[in-house]
C-alpha cells in the first residue's frame, strides 16, 4: 500500500463523514473523493484506523500528553 499524504487523509476524514455505512457504492465513492487512492487501498486505510481506534479506546495506547499555557486553558468572554 502506497503512503498517504496529509492531503489524502484529510479527504478520507471528510469522506468518512459524508458517505456513512448506508451510502451506496460507500468506498468507490471515498476512493474518487480522496483521489489517487484504489478501492483495495481506501478499505486498508479504513481497518487500519478502525484497530487504532480500539487500541486508544481499549487502554492500549496512552493518549498523548500536550503541554498547556495558563493562556490556553482560560477563556475570555467579550461583553
Amino acid at each position: 500500500m502506497g503512503s498517504w499524504t496529509a492531503k489524502q487523509n484529510k479527504k478520507f476524514e471528510e469522506a468518512l463523514a459524508i458517505y456513512d455505512r448506508e451510502t451506496r457504492d460507500r468506498w468507490e465513492q471515498i476512493a474518487r473523493f480522496v483521489g489517487g487512492k484504489s478501492v483495495e487501498e481506501v478499505k486498508r486505510h479504513y481497518e487500519v484506523l478502525e484497530k487504532d481506534v480500539m487500541a486508544i479506546e481499549n487502554g492500549r495506547v496512552a493518549m498523548p500528553k500536550y503541554k498547556t499555557t495558563p493562556e490556553s486553558c482560560t477563556t475570555k468572554h467579550h461583553k
